[in-house]
């Protein structure tokens, strides 16, 4: 088709017209900060950093500063994201019929913190954790509320999650605690995100205190020994096997060796009532019983 000179006078108005709308778009865009959220696994949270600072995944005990904690992760989100601003904390727990404890409570009050639960079973179990994670870390990413998601927690579970916002294009970053020995977060988990970080000892230290230990009530009060241990921990792997079947001891050996915290709570209590011994705070009896589990596990497989 033929353009005289007065059709391609108004094409070039038109073009200059959609670049300037163009430029001026993008120059909005650039000044719209980005926004980062931070989403809390307590569950992992409590484990790792008892096992770490106390020696124990027992609440009971030792004390969090989760205040204090909290601040802390805002401050190395704020140096991590330096041209970012902090959208909210998010903290998922469990609590039995989701009524808050009078802890989760107080973290609940805390500015920029959203306070989010499952359930708690009998066993002391999370339940429904991760969907509300993955509702969360979608749903944000997909009306663009978050560019970025630290995400601290080490379940394989979360996989998902981390899937879904980065289908909407915001970038998960993995935050984990050191282990004192292998890692406490699925190898999974840590394929998927776009950077992993692990805070140290040094990190947390401020933030836990152990409590005065409550004796255990026992007929034998001597301290097994690591192989009495071990032993012990076959046979619970022996009954946990013998109830839940082949299937979910395939999902368990695929975190090898990462265990996941209900499992290893089970183990310690489960454990201490056949020997009438307290472990608590004794790492190395720990260890002890979580090799003995993993043993037994591993040669039925």
């Amino acid at each position: 088709m033929h353009m005289n000179d007065d059709d391609l006078t108004a094409l070039g108005a038109r073009i200059d017209r959609t670049n300037e709308l163009l430029q001026r778009m993008l120059a909005e865009v650039a000044k719209t900060p980005s926004t980062h959220a931070i989403f809390v696994d307590a569950g992992y949270l409590y484990a790792a950093v008892g096992r770490l600072v106390a020696g124990t995944e027992d609440r009971r005990s030792f004390d969090l500063d989760a205040e204090g904690l909290i601040d802390a992760l805002i401050d190395r989100a704020r140096t991590i994201f330096a041209d970012s601003r902090l959208l909210r904390v998010y903290w998922y727990d469990g609590a039995r019929r989701r009524i808050h404890t009078a802890e989760q409570q107080s973290i609940a009050e805390l500015p920029d913190v959203k306070v989010r639960l499952g359930n708690l079973n009998a066993n002391n179990q999370q339940k429904g954790v991760d969907s509300l994670i993955r509702t969360d870390l979608e749903s944000l990413a997909r009306h663009r509320a978050i560019s970025d998601a630290a995400l601290l927690g080490g379940d394989e579970d979360l996989v998902s999650a981390v899937e879904a916002a980065q289908g909407y294009g915001a970038r998960v970053h993995l935050w984990g605690i050191e282990a004192p020995e292998g890692r406490n977060q699925a190898e999974p988990l840590l394929w998927e995100v776009d950077s992993q970080r692990t805070f140290d000892l040094d990190f947390f230290k401020p933030y836990v205190s152990r409590r005065a230990a409550v004796p255990y009530e026992s007929t034998a009060g001597a301290r097994p020994t690591r192989e009495d241990v071990r032993f012990v921990g076959a046979q619970v792997a022996a009954k946990w096997l013998a109830s839940r079947g082949r299937e979910p001891l395939k999902e368990l050996l695929h975190g090898h060796p990462y265990l996941p915290g209900s499992v290893d709570q089970d183990l310690l209590v489960e454990a201490e009532g056949l020997l009438q011994y307290s472990l608590r705070g004794q790492a190395d009896l720990r260890r002890a019983l979580r090799d003995g589990f993993w043993e037994h596990l591993r040669a039925q497989y």
